[in-house]
């Protein structure tokens, strides 16, 4: 059996090559980039006051969801070469329709999240200089990244580089700080971890909620994956940007889940308020005056980050789309720069879309995007996770030489991803809060579908007429 029997195939080698000018530091730090945002420095408050200390639970488990495909996504970058991103596994595993599913939800999901990190960087400028409105702020910001994403691909590493460095150089030093206070090196009370337990236990929402704040948690560690994206245009070559992946992943889940268990031995999580940086108030606690100021600024760098690598992310989302005939052939096309321009300039617009929707209709439009976007990537995660499956056995059979990376405990433990993150997908629907978030995402990833069923249709058409 062939690599070319599956459903899919290898796609060609592309036309237009993309430079290849990105380090192995700039790859490393556009991962980091995409991943630590707001959704740590803030989002985390609403995953701690639901859950209580027990949260850096969730943020395990989900953390080690998403490294089990990540893991996954390397074994198949080494196994083949010729496959450069991670919606053609899809495509070369399972079939046209799920690349084109794969690549459209994941050009999707950053497109709204450009958006809504333009929207938080936004409101924290607007804190400082109150004379200009949010929305005028968020145009700015994205202008101004989007000029940075035409200039090269070098430019926007080096960008990205110094965003995402800023990020880690603040997460290690306040582990730091929190871990010689927890443990009474500078606090005057001595050892503080008594707050793990004294507020109503570890656990005082109950073992259920561990588990269902996996669902609310997953999302904020998405976004390793970007490596493979990243790897077209960097020297590293795709068996270190593959090796990259998985060191990268764990490093971030150390981060996350550290600075979770610190936050929650630090401050009583009775205290943590919904939509306030527990790290602010971790500081606070700490007794440093200026929390406030110093978590704002690290956050504003966080969202521009983050709003950095989402422009990046949607244009070669929808480069790889259009080599494959799903998108317009014109995203193809590359400046003198080498970077798809075009791609760029149709991924902010359409985020320039979603931000004039939070401002003429908030509490529907917006409101649909966001919550829509919900569950997109774990239904991208479980058809990578389908493909792996298939490839692996192919690969196995054919030529097992190829496998330099594999995939922990297979078949069982990409088994236990899929049944995981469908787990995840059923507490979703169950709960009141997210299932509106669950309904959204499977319209969205219906109408992406129809999208497929009409282009093959008309391509049909065209080749009988």
């Amino acid at each position: 059996m062939s690599e070319a029997s599956l459903v899919g195939s290898v796609p060609p080698a592309p036309k237009n090559e993309l430079s290849r000018t990105l380090k192995s530091r700039h790859v490393s730090m556009i991962t980091f980039g995409g991943i630590i945002g707001a959704g740590l420095f803030v989002g985390s408050s609403t995953a701690i006051s639901t859950i209580g200390p027990a949260a850096v639970l969730s943020y395990a488990l989900a953390g080690f969801l998403v490294l089990l495909v990540m893991r996954m996504i390397s074994e198949m970058a080494m196994a083949m070469p010729g496959v450069q991103t991670f919606p053609e596994f899809a495509r070369v595993g399972v079939g046209e329709w799920a690349g084109f599913l794969v690549g459209w939800l994941y050009w999707y999901f950053w497109v709204v999240v450009i958006a809504i990190e333009a929207i938080a960087g936004a409101k924290i400028i607007n804190g400082w200089f109150p004379q200009f409105e949010v929305w005028e702020i968020g145009v700015v910001l994205m202008a101004l990244l989007t000029a940075v994403n035409l200039m090269s691909a070098k430019s926007y590493g080096e960008f990205e580089f110094w965003f995402a460095s800023t990020k880690v150089v603040a997460i290690i030093v306040f582990i730091l700080v929190a871990a010689a206070y927890a443990t009474g090196v500078t606090s005057s009370s001595g050892p503080v971890f008594a707050n793990l337990t004294a507020h109503g236990g570890f656990a005082p929402a109950g073992i259920a909620a561990i588990f269902a704040g996996v669902a609310t948690t997953i999302f904020s560690l998405c976004g390793a994956e970007i490596a493979t994206l990243a790897a077209a245009e960097s020297e590293a070559g795709a068996k270190t940007i593959a090796r990259m992946t998985i060191s990268v992943s764990v490093r971030i889940l150390i981060f996350f889940v550290l600075s979770i268990f610190l936050i929650v031995s630090v401050v009583p999580w009775t205290e943590i308020q919904p939509g306030i940086s527990p790290f602010a108030q971790a500081l606070s606690e700490m007794g440093y005056p200026s929390a406030d100021l110093i978590m704002n600024a690290i956050v504003l760098v966080a969202v521009l980050s983050c709003l950095n690598s989402g422009i990046y992310i949607t244009s070669r989302a929808m480069f790889g789309l259009a080599k494959n005939g799903d998108a317009p052939q014109s995203c193809v096309q590359l400046s003198r720069s080498k970077v798809p321009a075009r791609a760029i300039l149709i991924a902010s617009l359409f985020s320039y879309g979603a931000l004039a929707a939070s401002v003429l209709s908030p509490d529907r439009v917006f409101n649909f995007l966001v919550s829509s976007s919900g569950a997109i990537m774990l239904f991208i995660y479980m058809l990578i996770a389908w493909a792996q499956l298939r490839l692996r056995a192919q690969i196995e059979a054919e030529d097992p030489t190829r496998l330099q990376v594999k995939m922990w405990l297979f078949p069982y433990a990409t088994w236990a991803t899929i049944a995981g993150m469908a787990a995840i997908l059923v507490l979703m629907g169950l709960a009141e809060r997210t299932a509106l978030e669950l309904g959204a995402s499977v319209l969205v990833t219906l109408s992406f579908l129809i999208g497929y069923w009409v282009k093959t249709r008309l391509q049909a058409k065209a080749q009988t007429a």
